[in-house]
């Protein structure tokens, strides 16, 4: 049943990670999350940024970029510290 968002009941982190198709980073960054989706609950969202223009102007030359709960956590690289501290104050 889905949260709905009770006393007593974590929502799952929300990642948004935006990339570009073709981007080695994003790759990269994209096979370290899915390992870490076998250890950490999150719900994943992929956004590829050359479908919105908005979106190029705002992250054109920072892809990969990773979004948790709407705030960005990291560029270029993940952080798996910053991201793993995010993840466990959902538990």
């Amino acid at each position: 049943m889905p949260d709905s968002g009770g006393t007593g009941c974590q929502q799952v982190p929300r990642l948004t990670l935006y990339f570009r198709e073709g981007c080695g980073l994003c790759e990269q960054m994209h096979a370290e999350l899915s390992v870490l989706e076998s250890r950490y609950t999150f719900a994943l969202e992929r956004i590829d940024i050359d479908e919105d223009p908005r979106l190029v102007a705002r992250f054109n030359a920072k892809v990969p970029v990773l979004a948790v709960d709407g705030e960005i956590l990291c560029c270029h690289y993940l952080d798996t510290s910053a991201l793993i501290d995010e993840l466990t104050r959902h538990d």
